[in-house]
């Protein structure tokens, strides 16, 4: 198992097999998926081609989204990362996606600010990406509001499968500037 990160209370790692509960708790919650187009998970074997599909990922690009993990507990509370998006999304294709999803029952503990800050920080010092890329969906408040104290810029918005999305770009000189 390859942890990515560790903070004083979460690990980041490779989202495992073993993760099928967790994810199947994750993503069959209506209101975890309400701004993302409410396509729940509706079986178990539905987790494990997740689980495939990002553990495919890391083989084919070196990078997928990391499952957050409570270190007290061990318990799964969700994902968070980078994501190598191959598919046309605002008219822009390869290019590294941050996103974060969490559990219900762990919203609002700023884990998703912290684990999303991580992700940024692999972004630019360890993959020595240029920029990386984020969308929320227009209504997501909280989404937006992570993804604009992390320090994207706004860019426009736009229409991913019927939902009026944000997008919202970091670039490496802006990260530069922030850490000096």
């Amino acid at each position: 198992m390859k942890i990515f990160a560790e903070t004083e209370r979460l690990v980041l790692r490779e989202i495992l097999p073993t993760d099928i509960d967790g994810i199947y708790e994750l993503d069959s919650d209506p209101d975890v998926h309400r701004y993302l187009g409410n396509n729940t998970l509706k079986a178990l074997n539905q987790a494990s081609d997740v689980i495939n599909f990002v553990r495919q990922q890391y083989v084919d690009y070196g990078i997928g989204r990391w499952a957050i993990v409570d270190k007290k507990s061990n318990e799964f509370i969700g994902w968070s990362g980078l994501k190598y998006v191959t598919d046309i999304t605002n008219n822009r294709t390869n290019y590294y996606d941050l996103g974060y999803r969490l559990i219900k029952r762990f919203w609002g503990q700023g884990i998703a600010t912290e684990t999303a800050f991580i992700a940024l920080e692999y972004a630019f010092n360890t993959l020595k990406l240029n920029e990386v890329c984020a969308a929320a969906s227009y209504d997501n408040n909280a989404s937006n509001r992570i993804i604009n104290k992390l320090g994207f810029n706004f860019v426009e918005t736009f229409y991913y499968q019927d939902i009026l999305c944000n997008w919202y770009e970091f670039e490496r000189s802006n990260y530069d500037k922030l850490r000096n």
